[in-house]
């Protein structure tokens, strides 16, 4: 009877079929689940790692070479070594001033910095003995033995080396600027080939030390530099050397080395030779430093904004010079390639070769030459008076206008053959 009951109650019945379906149903899945388990498909293997690339710098000097060219190093990424050191300009500053004349003081990275140094031409620096101090002999010169300081880079010999003289650009507030030395070196690790060679040709620990890393930077600079890209000797005087030229006699040029290396009637070879007449590496210069009474550019300082009454003191910046009578001295730079890298002196005051001769002239008893032409006025004075090296100054007699120009012509010869198209279109017959 119960059982009737149960079976004619419809809220009885429905429940239970609900639950029958539910147990159904769960049984369904079970079966299901236990007789058709899903096998859980395995993650792919992570790809093999990319093979470092191959080195494309496998020397120091190919290395080098990317380096000097490189932005990346300066801290706005706007200035690497050739920005200042342009070989379309014999590795001096291609850029120019308001007036449209290369610029005597170089801009910085950061668009307005300067210096008050001119840059000089990197050519034939590689030959530059380390700064120190010595006595050599001078040849075709009426003066004795020199003795003093010598030698080094920059225009103060600050830097004994290519090497040293390398390191300091990258830091220099008015130059690229970088923070520090780790800095340069994130900089150069941003480019996978240079992490590679860098490996390659220093060594897979470069990295490890951030000096090593400084200095494997600079070694590889310096190793560019020494190369024949920067040391060719194949100017017409070189050439000359070996039969290939010819200073045809009477001509300007013939008379303008005659000239230059006279004992009696110029001053040139004092300073400007290092070895005897002939010597197939000749660099024009003999690394002396000398106050040769230079004047301010206050020009140049006005537009820098830099002011007229802060002077540079030559050698004395040279932390290893203390010595008073070296103020004002700046090391005697090479004549290879002056013909294409004005302006001239350490501070670019004058713009062409014939205002420098008209310049040493000044200094000889009767000179003409006692106005800059580039100015209209008198000369004006060192800023440090008291150390001008009045002796070799004085030697010699005074210029004639011819002279100036077989000298120019002389200076022109010594033009490396790849940048005689450079040579200013003035008129002036050498040949």
């Amino acid at each position: 009877m119960q059982s009737v009951i149960f079976a004619r109650n419809p809220v009885v019945v429905a429940a239970a079929r609900s639950a029958l379906s539910c147990l159904a149903l769960t049984c369904f899945l079970a079966a299901c689940s236990e007789g058709n388990r899903l096998t859980p498909i395995a993650a792919p293997p992570p790809p093999d790692p990319a093979p470092p690339p191959e080195p494309t710098f496998t020397t120091r000097e190919l290395l080098g070479e990317a380096l000097f060219f490189d932005v990346n190093l300066s801290l706005n990424r706007t200035q690497a070594c050739a920005t200042c050191h342009d070989p379309a300009r014999a590795y001096t500053d291609n850029r120019l001033d308001a007036f449209g004349q290369p610029v005597a003081f170089s801009v910085g990275d950061d668009g307005f910095s300067q210096a008050s140094r001119n840059a000089p031409t990197v050519t034939y620096t590689a030959f530059a003995p380390g700064f120190g101090s010595e006595r050599h002999p001078r040849f075709n010169s009426q003066q004795p033995d020199y003795e003093g300081f010598v030698g080094g880079q920059f225009w103060d010999g600050r830097a004994e080396t290519l090497e040293d003289q390398a390191k300091n650009p990258p830091l220099g507030a008015d130059e690229m600027a970088m923070p520090s030395k780790a800095a340069v070196i994130d900089r150069i690790r941003e480019n996978a080939d240079y992490e590679a060679s860098f490996e390659l040709v220093f060594g897979d620990t470069i990295f490890n030390d951030i000096e090593d890393a400084y200095d494997a930077m600079a070694a590889s600079i310096g190793a560019y530099e020494r190369t024949d890209v920067f040391n060719t000797f194949d100017s017409k005087y070189d050439r000359s050397l070996t039969g290939d030229y010819v200073f045809f006699p009477g001509s300007k040029e013939a008379l303008g080395r005659a000239l230059f290396f006279s004992q009696q009637f110029t001053n040139c070879a004092t300073c400007h030779q290092l070895a005897p007449n002939g010597n197939r590496h000749e660099t024009f210069t003999s690394y002396e430093y000398h106050n040769i009474g230079t004047p301010i550019n206050e020009e140049a300082r006005l537009a820098a904004n830099l002011p007229l009454d802060e002077l540079d003191p030559g050698l004395l910046a040279n932390p290893q010079v203390d010595d008073p009578a070296q103020a004002g001295k700046y090391k005697v730079p090479t004549l290879r390639n002056v013909a294409v890298t004005a302006p001239y002196m350490n501070n670019g005051v004058f713009r062409s070769l014939d205002t420098v001769l008209r310049f040493y002239d000044h200094f000889q008893a009767g000179s003409e030459n006692q106005i800059n032409p580039e100015t209209g006025a008198p000369w004006r004075e060192s800023p440090f008076p008291d150390t001008v090296s009045t002796t070799e100054l004085e030697d010699g007699r005074p210029l004639s206008d011819n002279d100036i120009e077989a000298l120019v012509c002389f200076m022109r010869s010594l033009t490396d053959q790849r940048f005689e198209d450079l040579l200013p279109d003035d008129g002036l017959r050498c040949d």
